[in-house]
């Protein structure tokens, strides 16, 4: 059963980098988006939001609570050492909740749209670029067991330079991934071609910071770059991703929509299994060389099966429902 709960807490990582990763991207896209298409870019990133904006942030609280009962000794460091950036990525995350949910539904239209739009853009940023500084600091090794005063034990871990670079990665590779989604969702062609052209903007943004965050990892002795090229498997799967994109662009240029949803999906996939190919089974490096996995940190197997089991029967309800959520706003959509 500790496999089938290391499977739920993986593919609940990757459908919140996905679905949330898009959502968080398309408010970067807004960000940054000005002139005349601005109006028309939050109007479709409102609309295309609408059906699972919330309900995106259910992989993540799965992957918490599978964190909490079934590997709990990895909760408590992740939660003690790196209290900081999550709580700040806590709060990015209601904040920018509540400003979406006033924008878009407030009765009331008048100034405070452009505070609320605002507080949603800016909170769209710092919500990937500090989960990206946790997943980096998880793996930096920089963590301490017993440190020996505040700053060893909750700052040195997560103010670094490689862990600032994977944020940065991780903020470009949602903006990348959303601009993929808002052509799909493109009312027109000059919308869909500006949108294609953002997401070659994006791709090159994300392929540089990526690049930045395999330096970094040498100035920092990380040995992340070493690790990732040193295993054939991280390297192919690399590969693969970029042999997708030029079949991506000439999948938007022909506006197949559902296609190039499936390669941008199968593009992280190929991108966050060459990330942990490199480290799995480790779920935490500490700094006196040690590591956290899914077998050592796992707890006690009566535990793994009755989560097992929800986990299981907890999916038939899930997937289902989600299914049924899209059909119902595309549907509404398409009687408006």
């Amino acid at each position: 059963m500790l496999y089938v709960v290391i499977l739920f807490f993986l593919v609940s990582i990757y459908i919140y980098c996905l679905l949330g990763g898009a959502d968080f991207g398309a408010g970067i896209i807004e960000l940054t988006s000005g002139g005349k298409s601005r109006d028309r870019t939050i109007s479709l990133v409102s609309e295309a939001m609408a059906p699972i904006w919330e309900a995106n942030h259910m992989w993540l609280i799965i992957a918490v609570v599978i964190l909490f009962n079934a590997f709990p000794s990895v909760y408590s460091t992740l939660l003690v050492s790196l209290s900081i950036p999550l709580i700040l990525m806590l709060i990015g995350i209601i904040l920018r909740g509540s400003a979406f949910t006033f924008r878009h539904y407030d009765a009331i239209i008048d100034s405070s749209q452009k505070v609320y739009t605002r507080v949603f853009e800016y909170s769209s940023l710092i919500v990937p670029f500090f989960f990206g500084l946790v997943v980096g600091s998880i793996i930096s090794g920089k963590i301490t067991a017993s440190p020996s005063d505040f700053y060893e034990g909750y700052v040195a871990p997560w103010l670094n330079f490689f862990s600032i670079t994977v944020g940065i990665f991780i903020a470009s590779l949602f903006s990348f991934i959303a601009s993929i989604f808002l052509v799909s969702e493109s009312k027109d062609k000059n919308q869909a071609a500006e949108f294609i052209g953002r997401s070659k903007k994006a791709i090159i943004i994300t392929v540089a910071s990526g690049a930045l965050v395999f330096a970094s990892s040498v100035v920092d002795g990380v040995h992340f770059f070493e690790a990732f090229f040193g295993n054939r498997l991280s390297i192919s799967l690399m590969v693969l991703a970029t042999v997708c994109l030029p079949v991506l662009w000439k999948v938007l240029e022909k506006g197949l929509k559902w296609p190039a949803r499936i390669l941008v999906g199968a593009q992280l996939l190929f991108i966050l299994g060459a990330f942990y190919s490199v480290y799995f089974p480790t779920l935490v490096r500490l700094k006196d060389g040690s590591e956290l996995t899914f077998y050592n940190s796992s707890a006690p197997q009566v535990t793994l099966d009755y989560l097992g089991w929800a986990l299981i029967f907890g999916s038939l309800i899930i997937f289902p429902a989600l299914i049924y959520l899209f059909k119902i706003f595309k549907a509404g959509e398409r009687l408006s």
